[in-house]
């Protein structure tokens, strides 16, 4: 896709994301909505994947590590046509398959259940490694948020895939910097993020504006040319990209907008269309 395509799924995706936390009334828009031109880069362009052969051996795998950014996975998802659009209005819902955090029992095209915090990496990591037992020439990439990397047991899993070269793997942190309770260096500092996976024997790629779609197109090409090391992308975004309201707010981690400020998020997301229809 050009990049003004990929634009235009983002935005997309986005609308998604505020419409599935509405309908569910709770979910996590904050970091789902910083994420979501990754999420659309990973499942329109970079990923080797096919919604009508997701069990397929040979396709990419991706983890979402920060499992309860789901809206956002699922906008992404539904819009590469693993499921109908429609299905996002039935978030948290009882019965559905859409679950508060994603679960590869209900949802064919997830690789892995995720939600506890620190978990999906080593997932990733495990999986990257049986890709080289096997060798096979799939991808795995994994979407961390800079909040999760406090968590010990992510350190343990780059520990393990540096050492074991693991080129087939990325590991994406979403350095949007904030948390649920609040600034990300006021809570736990995790930086230097970018010295740490150095430290790691991780090849480092920071994109100093994670929200747009050629910077991710560069570090996703490096990524891949990269051989004999795990990747890092650290990519700066902003937590609540697109909703006047959101952004850089860390108070829209885990709240879902009532009926006047789902209008209002909608008709940002509406201009932001009107735009890029206007390139």
């Amino acid at each position: 896709m050009t990049t003004l395509e990929l634009q235009k799924m983002a935005n997309e995706v986005r609308k998604g994301i505020v419409t599935a936390v509405h309908s569910a009334k709770a979910g996590h828009p904050g970091g789902s909505l910083s994420a979501a031109d990754v999420f659309t880069y990973l499942y329109f362009e970079e990923m080797n994947i096919d919604p009508k052969d997701p069990k397929n051996p040979d396709r990419d795998r991706f983890v979402l590590s920060k499992g309860h950014t789901a809206p956002g996975y699922y906008s992404a998802m539904a819009h590469r046509g693993f499921f109908p659009v429609e299905d996002l209005t039935t978030l948290r819902k009882l019965g559905s398959h859409l679950q508060g955090h994603p679960c590869m029992q209900h949802i064919a095209g997830i690789d892995m259940s995720s939600g506890s915090l620190g978990q999906g990496i080593s997932a990733a990591v495990g999986m990257a490694l049986a890709g080289k037992m096997d060798k096979k020439d799939y991808r795995v990439y994994t979407l961390l948020g800079d909040g999760e990397i406090q968590e010990g047991q992510v350190w343990e899993a780059s520990m393990f895939a540096g050492h074991r070269k693991l080129d087939n793997l990325v590991v994406i942190v979403d350095n949007n910097g904030l948390q649920i309770d609040g600034k990300i260096d006021d809570v736990c500092s995790p930086y230097p993020i970018d010295k740490k996976f150095e430290a790691f024997n991780f090849h480092v790629i920071n994109v100093a504006d994670g929200n747009d779609m050629d910077q991710l197109r560069a570090a996703f090409a490096e990524a891949r040319a990269t051989k004999g090391m795990p990747s890092a992308i650290i990519m700066k975004t902003v937590k609540g990209k697109g909703v006047s309201f959101m952004e850089n707010q860390a108070s829209w981690h885990g709240v879902a907008p009532n009926d006047e400020q789902y209008a209002v998020a909608m008709a940002d997301l509406e201009k932001v269309g009107e735009a890029l229809c206007q390139k």
